[in-house]
């Protein structure tokens, strides 16, 4: 794939492995920077299958302190210190997780050939907690049993593209390029015409953007943090024979994920945290996409979905 925005999943199952699915990992590959949201069991070995490079690996976003969602990080790290990755990983986590993990970390994980920091992430809040040139990624609140945040990466405002054959008609010094790509106008130095954008430039390319939602009951307000989105991806654990386990637990179902998607106006759904208890994916696509309306994608291991 050429895309310079997408996600990898590496886990979409719930609870426990399953010879099917893994517990909930993705990679978000921007740009060649990788960026993983949660690390169940079996992490490093999908990064492998999937090729995916430990020295690119830059952050880890934990959404809750729930086993499935965590229990890959400590192989993961020690992994990746074997492996002489530099630099730096940040991992982001709640206060409670820093203080139960760091402990573990520093004991099975002594002498990293790369720094750990760890960052904390406040629950019920939201928050930026990466922000580069070109992304950001906010934590944003989700209901779930105990504490747990969502994610939202979103590229900033692209600059626009240069019109080569107009710079070059109007003689533009490339000092002033810059000044064009932000949008703005152009005066001839010589007689002081001011020539408009949008006859040097064409329009920058869309910013994409991206949200996890892992274990949540359906909310409006989950939806109104998506609000817009390119592509949510929100768990769907249970179809409507077991709906009734739902809230009680802390979950949604398939068609309530299509809900959030239609009050979200979202571009496209990809749903997974399945239950360990169905056999195919084709009940919960079939009732998300009965109340979303668009594009529904099922999340498995090795897909590769361009946001």
């Amino acid at each position: 794939m050429s895309s310079m925005f997408k996600v990898h999943i590496l886990g979409c199952g719930s609870a426990t492995p399953t010879r099917r699915h893994r517990p909930s990992c993705q990679i978000v590959d921007y740009r060649g920077n990788l960026l993983m949201i949660d690390c169940g069991e079996g992490a490093q070995l999908e990064m492998r299958r999937q090729g995916l490079k430990f020295s690119r690996l830059s952050h880890i976003f934990i959404s809750h302190l729930h086993g499935d969602h965590v229990f890959g990080l400590p192989g993961l790290v020690s992994t990746m210190a074997l492996h002489e990755k530099g630099g730096r990983l940040t991992i982001h986590t709640f206060g409670e997780g820093i203080k139960i993990l760091k402990p573990l970390l520093d004991y099975f994980c002594r002498d990293t050939p790369f720094e750990i920091v760890w960052s904390e992430v406040k629950p019920g809040q939201t928050m930026t907690l990466l922000d580069t040139p070109s992304l950001t990624v906010q934590s944003f609140p989700l209901y779930h049993r105990i504490p747990c945040s969502g994610y939202l990466f979103r590229e900033k405002p692209k600059a626009r593209h240069l019109n080569g054959e107009m710079i070059k008609f109007f003689n533009i010094p490339i000092r002033d390029l810059a000044a064009l790509k932000a949008g703005a106008d152009w005066t001839r130095p010589d007689t002081g015409e001011v020539i408009a954008n949008e006859r040097l430039t064409t329009p920058a390319d869309p910013s994409r953007s991206y949200a996890y939602c892992s274990d949540t009951i359906p909310s409006q307000l989950v939806a109104e943090a998506v609000k817009g989105v390119d592509l949510l991806y929100h768990e769907a654990t249970y179809a409507d024979d077991n709906a009734c386990k739902a809230r009680p637990r802390g979950h949604s179902t398939a068609r309530e994920a299509g809900e959030i998607a239609r009050e979200a106006s979202v571009g496209r759904l990809m749903i997974g945290h399945y239950s360990k208890r169905y056999k195919s994916e084709d009940a919960l696509l079939e009732q998300a996409r009965e109340t979303f309306g668009g594009e529904v994608i099922a999340a498995d291991e090795g897909l590769i979905v361009e946001v």
